[in-house]
């Protein structure tokens, strides 16, 4: 198309971007910032057979309206619509899932030296941004990449933000314009400043290294992140994630939950424990805003850290802190805190550091998806020696745990909790629990349900259903998945004929552990996340679809007895 009619799309482009996600809510100012970057990606270069990858891919809105999904662009993180991220099972010209950052680079050398071993693909690009670059792995791919030698196409969307203010070294170096020599000597052709928005001089650079590439090039584009829409702009996360809004004004549908948020609750009591200790600190992998931590550094500014997306390093750093004397909690969600998992075997576990996880987003998230979910970490944390494993029922709960987390000394403790609002439990105290002690909140007989997290709720809505049936069943909270209660298990053993354990995670954690110490007993029956994943949707549409709301469980208990019933 002749430049007029780009930049006719480009403009229209942006406007459906703003419209689509006004409606739908979801990640806005990333991909108003590669609108232009986007059109020439896809004047230039000849997908599918072109590979693009994005990198994080919430930049890849206006890519799914220029491939075939504008149909689609408004159901855009709902339940049985499109992804907020690229998908391999959604599109051809989606040909990697990205929606954990710094993974494109890595990707993207495995295509093109597979092209170079027959494999039918051609050119392959990388666009890699908003904050991405921080993470280890996409240095260990540059590396890999510059000696390695063959055409490979890197585009450096440099827009100055993270999903907070980025961090570190090399975003000084980016805003200094002093990067050419770093990249060169990693082996990288290197081609810039473009302007990101200037959309015929982004089509000639293309053109022009698409023409002479002999090997990796690395192009680098400074954006502005919310480009094109004034709230975005000039708001302080640049609309980095948003619920729906008017797109005339910019204006956020305000929503009115009925309880404080796990993640203030947390912040509030980390912040009123550290007043008391000036041990206590916080680190952040990028997520300030979404863990709670600016809460936290506004408070203590000297002894909050965000170390950029780079969770590894966020683990290592604080097992230092607490190798030091000081009382570190590493606040990170649960899905991202997977790619740590080394880090916390090797540098915190084996060594018996007293790291403090505070795993936020535990559990199914709702509109991310399953890349997002919070399904593993009770099963490898459970497996560790030494590792404690806490999980709160509500906003009490974890007020105490985080105290309860604060206090040992002895060995490393993680508390996992969900996104969104609390149950409405009032916190009236922050004295710790006892380590490995659970509690029974209503006694029946029979069938025994024993929860672990927030899920507690749905086992008591159950009961109360249950008990409609005449069918008594004991409610019991377990609190820790590591230790387990074992007086509480053997009490349960000797007075129920049947055990449903309920957790929010995948096989091998809290029920596993559980079914192991009871041994045969009685039978235990596991209620788990299932071993399949769960696509976006509602909070309440992804447990039902798990199976683990309240009427999953009184089937559950019906189901048992009517098989031990005559």
């Amino acid at each position: 198309m002749p430049p007029d009619t780009l930049r006719q799309i480009a403009n229209e482009l942006r406007a459906e971007v703003i419209s689509a996600v006004s409606e739908t809510g979801g990640h806005l100012g990333a991909g108003l910032g590669v609108v232009e970057l986007t059109v020439a990606l896809h004047a230039v270069f000849d997908t599918p057979r072109d590979k693009l990858i994005w990198d994080v891919s919430h930049q890849s809105y206006p890519h799914k309206i220029l491939t075939g999904r504008r149909d689609r662009i408004r159901t855009l993180r709902q339940r049985g619509g499109l992804s907020g991220f690229t998908r391999r099972d959604e599109s051809i010209f989606d040909p990697f899932g990205a929606a954990h950052s710094s993974t494109s680079l890595s990707a993207a050398l495995g295509f093109a030296t597979a092209r170079d071993l027959g494999a039918d693909v051609g050119d392959v690009v990388a666009v890699i941004g908003d904050g991405a670059l921080s993470a280890g792995m996409a240095y260990e791919a540059l590396n890999n990449a510059g000696a390695w030698g063959g055409r490979l196409f890197v585009v450096l969307n440099d827009n100055g933000m993270s999903i907070a203010e980025p961090t570190g070294a090399l975003a000084q170096a980016l805003q200094q314009n002093d990067v050419r020599s770093f990249f060169h000597t990693l082996g990288f052709a290197y081609h810039g400043i473009v302007d990101g928005h200037h959309l015929d001089e982004l089509i000639d650079v293309l053109r022009q290294e698409k023409t002479a590439a002999t090997g990796p090039v690395l192009i680098h584009v400074r954006t502005q992140k919310g480009k094109g829409f004034a709230p975005a702009e000039t708001s302080r996360d640049k609309y980095h994630g948003v619920p729906k809004f008017d797109p005339n004004t910019g204006e956020k549908a305000a929503s009115t939950p009925k309880a404080p948020s796990y993640t203030k609750v947390f912040a509030d009591t980390l912040i009123k424990l550290a007043e008391a200790d000036p041990k206590l600190c916080a680190i952040t992998a990028a997520m300030p805003d979404g863990t709670g931590i600016d809460r936290f550094a506004g408070a203590f500014p000297d002894r909050a850290f965000d170390v950029g997306i780079a969770e590894q390093h966020a683990v290592t750093f604080a097992a230092g802190l607490a190798a030091a004397g000081l009382r570190p909690f590493c606040a990170i969600y649960s899905t991202f805190l997977q790619r740590g998992f080394d880090q916390v075997v090797h540098d915190v576990a084996l060594q018996g550091l007293p790291v403090r996880f505070a795993i936020d987003r535990a559990g199914l998230v709702g509109a991310d998806g399953a890349s997002h979910a919070g399904a593993y970490d009770l099963a490898f944390l459970s497996n560790l020696p030494g590792m404690t494993v806490m999980a709160p029922a509500d906003e009490a709960e974890l007020a105490r745990m985080i105290a309860t987390a604060a206090a040992h000394d002895s060995g490393p403790v993680a508390v996992r909790f969900p996104r969104g609002a609390g149950t409405g439990a009032a916190v009236a105290g922050y004295d710790p629990l006892p380590i490995g002690k659970g509690r029974i909140l209503r006694e029946g007989r029979g069938i025994a349900i024993l929860s672990l997290g927030t899920r507690l709720t749905e086992a008591l809505s159950a009961a109360d259903i249950l008990a409609d049936d005449d069918v008594a069943a004991t409610v019991a909270d377990a609190r820790f998945a590591k230790p387990l209660d074992h007086d509480l298990l053997a009490t349960l053993a000797r007075t129920h004929e049947a055990l449903i354990t309920v957790e929010e995670g995948a096989a091998g954690g809290f029920g596993a552990h559980v079914s192991a110490a009871i041994g045969t007993a009685i039978p235990v029956h596991a209620m788990t996340l299932p071993d399949r994943f769960i696509d976006h949707g509602t909070p309440e549409e992804m447990y039902r679809d798990a199976g683990l709301d309240a009427a999953s469980i009184v089937q559950k208990v019906r189901d048992l007895i009517g098989k031990t019933t005559p």
